[in-house]
């Protein structure tokens, strides 16, 4: 038995399995996007918990976290060390994510940070940048005014 095809028919299959691989692919990149969301959201939610072992988790091994009014820190090792010895003042933090944005492998996420360190409570706004590799965490970059902390730990707020 032999199948014959029109060309128009031809055409409608090769556009038709055309669609349904621009279909998977773009179903595949919302899963690594929504993936990758999830897991900084996640992060976010693990501040609160002040486990600085749990943070650097998040982490690759060569992860770099910038706070942008320091140096980098390179290392999951040194990323958990730095955030350790900031967070040692720290008695209880929540962060409100205010706005989020991903895309692909890039995770943007606004939000005020409300720690209460030394008995002094802080509302800090921020500004991160994620670049995510495997589902981890490659490089941080965080944004924010280093005044409206260092006044608010002084209690100048």
């Amino acid at each position: 038995m032999m199948c014959r095809f029109s060309v128009s028919g031809l055409k409608f299959l090769f556009i038709l399995l055309i669609g349904l691989t621009q279909s998977s692919i773009a179903q595949a990149a919302d899963g690594a996007m929504s993936s990758n969301e999830t897991t900084i959201r996640e992060f976010v939610v693990a501040w609160s918990r002040l486990d600085a072992d749990e943070l650097a988790a998040y982490f690759t091994d060569d992860g770099v976290y910038y706070n942008m009014p320091t140096e980098p820190v390179e290392g999951r090792e040194n990323v958990r060390a730095f955030i350790a010895g900031f967070m040692g003042s720290w008695e209880s933090t929540d962060w409100e994510i205010l706005n989020i944005i991903a895309e692909g492998d890039i995770v943007m996420v606004e939000r005020v940070d409300h720690t209460v360190a030394l008995g002094n409570i802080i509302d800090l706004p921020c500004l991160g940048i994620f670049e995510m590799e495997d589902g981890k965490i490659k490089i941080w970059r965080d944004y924010f005014d280093l005044a409206t902390y260092t006044d608010s730990l002084q209690g100048k707020n």
